[in-house]
């Protein structure tokens, strides 16, 4: 077995095994809380389909972590469709929830000479609806996985094929190879852009009240005021989301289009396992109150 086979397995347990924890650390902590009767906010419904959307999206590290350690040839043809196919589709669900939940955040925060203020009183009936609806567009959008994925077996005779160690996808021919890439593409970059805007937004509005109350802080603390910590948490979140994400548009699509070497399937994976892995732990320490209340329920 090759040192970097074991290097790259090593990496897709602990990120697997991190993810996950953090990740069910946030669901086990809703769980409680509804079992417990504790009132929760709007946003808690997007965390937790977020956190369902960032599980599914860490368990490609299971099969990714066996074929790093060579252990290879083991999912059948069902198998094979399933795991890459549900992969995708939870890697958009996680990129539409987390855009959803900075869009919400800045209408929940927008003035009250703002014109998103009207949005308000119905922003929180809408998130549901929403959320079923980027389910249902991830599944639609992500269908041609489940035409042109093969198990390892089926793709030994076929020629152009795209190998990720435990499944293959047979090369779709350039003109339908592109269409894919320009209709992934264009969701990702949609739903980075809304949180781009979102997120730019409230540090905008943050900044902008930091600034009317500077005066206040300073004669009352010489801490970090709320605005300036709430910033900086916005900052790192879509720092991490966006370098995260446009990294693994940009393998997904060359690897979409050509015949990329294990290589490059792997960093894609790592990549697009990155953020589902970290975010948890942002959230976390962002609810640090309501775990508290949850562990002293339970």
């Amino acid at each position: 077995m090759a040192s970097r086979n074991i290097v790259e397995g090593i990496f897709f347990l602990s990120q697997t095994v991190l993810g996950m924890l953090g990740n069910s650390a946030l669901l086990c902590c809703f769980i409680i809380a509804d079992f417990s009767g504790i009132r929760m906010k709007p946003t808690d419904l997007i965390v937790k389909h977020l956190a369902w959307a960032n599980f599914i999206v860490l368990c490609r590290g299971i099969p990714q972590t066996i074929a790093a350690f060579n252990q290879t040839y083991y999912l059948d043809y069902v198998s094979c469709k399933l795991a890459l196919y549900l992969h995708r589709v939870a890697r958009g669900v996680s990129l539409s929830s987390t855009s959803l939940l900075s869009v919400f955040q800045a209408i929940t925060i927008s003035p009250s000479n703002s014109r998103w203020v009207q949005f308000k009183p119905r922003a929180p009936r809408i998130i549901g609806p929403f959320l079923g609806l980027c389910w249902v567009l991830q599944l639609l959008l992500y269908i041609f996985i489940l035409v042109y994925t093969t198990d390892i077996r089926g793709g030994r005779n076929v020629t152009g094929i795209q190998d990720f160690g435990y499944c293959t996808v047979i090369n779709s021919g350039r003109l339908i190879s592109t269409l894919i890439v320009i209709l992934i593409s264009s969701n990702d970059v949609i739903f980075l852009g809304l949180m781009m805007w979102a997120s730019g937004y409230m540090v905008f509005i943050l900044l902008k009240h930091k600034q009317r109350v500077q005066h206040i802080h300073r004669s009352l603390s010489p801490r970090s005021s709320p605005e300036t910590r709430a910033t900086q948490s916005i900052l790192t979140l879509v720092s991490s989301f966006v370098i995260f994400y446009a990294t693994s548009v940009i393998f997904t699509s060359y690897i979409t289009v050509h015949e990329g070497s294990r290589w490059l399937f792997n960093t894609d994976a790592a990549m697009a396992a990155c953020f589902p892995a970290f975010c948890p732990f942002l959230l976390i320490r962002h609810y640090a109150s309501f775990f508290r209340l949850c562990c002293t329920s339970s």
